[in-house]
C-alpha cells in the first residue's frame, strides 16, 4: 500500500509542476497584456502571481525543490515594488518595527538546529573553521568596499553593502551545503562560530570601513547583535539540548516560519526604500553580484590554498559567499536608522539565493569528484552530523 501511495505521489508531482508552470505563463501573459493597455495594477498582480506559481511548481518538483525559496523571495520583492504601501504600514503600525522580531525568529530557528557538539568540532577541525572565519571577516568586508567604489555607490548604499559584507554567514548556507553534497557538519560549525564572533567583529569592521560614509556607533551595534542574534541562538540551543520534547514539537514549524520571516524582512526593506531602490538598483545589483561571486571564488581557493580537500573548500566557499541578510537589515534599521543602507542586504540576499542554488546543483553532480578525500567524506562526529543533517533535511523539505 505504501509503495502504491509513493508511486502515485511521484507520478502526480511532474503533472502538478507542469500545470503550475502553465498557470505562471498565463498570469505573466495576462499581466503584460494589461500593462501594455495601461492597467498597471493588473500588470503587478499578474507578474507576482506568475512568480508564486513558479515557486509552487518548484516546490512540487523533486529536482527543483531547492529553488522554491528563491521563487518566493522574488515574488515578495516584486510585490513590494509594485504595491509598497502594503509592506510599509498596516493602519498606523509601521511594518519596519517587525524586522527585529522576525530576525529573532530566524536566529531562534538556527539555534534549534545546533548542538554543543557543533562547537566542540572546532577542536577537531580547527584549520577549516579558522580559514572560514578569517575569509568571512576579511574577503567579504573588503570586497564590499572595493565594489562599492568600483560601481560608485552613494555613501548610504555603500554602507549597506559593507554592512552585509561584515555580518556572519547566513543559515541558508547549511541547507545549500546539504544540497551541494558539501560538508554539512563543517558548514553548521562555521556558521555558529562566525555568529558568535560577530558581536565584536561586525561593529569594529563596519566602523573601520564605513565610518567614512556615515557615523558608526560601535557599542549600540554590539548590543543590538547580542540582543537580536546571540540571545535567540543561545535560547534555541538550550531548548534543543535541555527540553527535547519541546524542541521536537517546535522544529517542524521553524523552517516555514523562517522562510516567511525572511521574505517579509526583504519585502519591508524594498518597500520602505522603493524610490531609492529604483534609482540605484542597477549599480547596486552589479556590486552585489560581483561581491557574491568574489566570496565564492576566494572562499574556495582560500580553502584549497591551506590544504583543505575539494569538498571542504566548497563548504568554505558557500559559507563565505552567503551572508546573514536578516542581521544586516536589522542593524541598518535599528542602529544606523537608515532604510537605504538596508538595500544592500535586500539585493544581496535574493541574488545569493539564486546563485547558491545554481552552484549547489552544479556541485551536486560532481559530488563524487575523486579529488575529494575519503576523510573529507567522513563525518567528524557521527551523532553531531546526524543531528545537523536531520535538521537540514527538514528545512530543505519545507522550503
Amino acid at each position: 500500500m505504501k509503495t502504491l501511495l509513493s508511486a502515485s505521489r511521484l507520478s502526480w508531482q511532474p503533472r502538478a509542476s507542469t500545470w503550475l508552470l502553465a498557470f505562471s505563463l498565463v498570469s505573466c501573459v495576462v499581466g503584460l497584456s494589461a500593462g501594455a493597455g495601461g492597467f498597471q495594477r493588473v500588470l503587478g498582480w499578474g507578474l507576482v502571481l506568475a512568480l508564486v506559481f513558479v515557486a509552487l511548481a518548484a516546490q512540487a518538483s523533486r529536482r527543483f525543490k531547492g529553488l522554491a525559496f528563491t521563487g518566493w523571495v522574488l515574488a515578495f520583492v516584486l510585490h513590494a515594488l509594485f504595491y509598497p504601501s502594503q509592506f510599509t504600514a498596516w493602519g498606523t503600525f509601521e511594518l519596519k518595527r517587525v524586522i527585529s522580531p522576525l530576525v529573532q525568529v530566524i536566529m531562534f530557528g538556527m539555534g534549534m538546529t545546533l548542538t554543543f557538539a557543533d562547537f566542540a568540532r572546532v577542536v577537531r577541525v580547527p584549520r577549516a573553521v579558522l580559514i572560514g572565519a578569517v575569509l568571512q571577516f576579511t574577503v567579504m568586508p573588503l570586497g564590499a568596499l572595493a565594489f562599492s567604489r568600483v560601481f560608485r555607490l552613494e555613501p548610504e548604499v555603500a554602507t549597506g553593502l559593507i554592512l552585509i559584507g561584515s555580518v556572519p554567514g547566513g543559515t541558508a548556507s547549511n541547507v545549500i551545503a546539504y544540497i551541494a553534497g558539501a560538508n554539512v557538519a563543517l558548514s553548521v560549525t562555521m556558521t555558529a562560530c562566525s555568529t558568535l564572533i560577530s558581536p565584536l567583529a561586525t561593529p569594529l569592521i563596519v566602523r573601520w570601513l564605513a565610518g567614512q560614509y556615515v557615523p558608526i556607533a560601535v557599542w549600540p551595534m554590539m548590543s543590538s547583535i547580542l540582543k537580536i542574534i546571540i540571545v535567540p541562538v543561545v535560547l534555541g540551543l538550550l531548548i534543543n539540548r535541555y527540553l527535547p520534547r519541546m524542541a521536537r514539537r517546535l522544529k517542524p514549524f521553524m523552517p516555514v516560519l523562517a522562510m516567511v520571516a525572511i521574505c517579509m524582512v526583504i519585502a519591508v526593506t524594498v518597500a520602505t526604500s522603493r524610490d531609492q531602490f529604483l534609482h540605484v538598483g542597477l549599480a547596486l545589483f552589479g556590486a552585489a553580484a560581483c561581491h557574491n561571486a568574489a566570496g565564492y571564488t576566494l572562499g574556495y581557493y582560500g580553502g584549497r590554498l591551506v590544504g583543505l580537500n575539494c569538498r571542504d573548500s566548497r563548504t568554505v566557499a558557500l559559507e563565505v559567499g552567503i551572508q546573514n541578510g536578516g542581521m544586516a537589515t536589522s542593524l541598518a534599521f535599528n542602529v544606523l536608522k537608515s532604510p537605504v543602507a538596508a538595500l544592500g542586504s535586500a539585493v544581496f540576499g535574493p541574488w545569493s539565493a539564486v546563485t547558491s542554488s545554481v552552484l549547489a546543483s552544479w556541485w551536486r553532480r560532481s559530488a563524487d569528484d575523486p579529488q575529494m578525500s575519503s576523510s573529507g567524506r567522513a563525518s567528524p562526529s557521527g551523532a553531531a552530523v546526524g543531528t545537523s543533517l536531520s535538521a537540514v533535511v527538514r528545512e530543505t523539505g519545507s522550503t
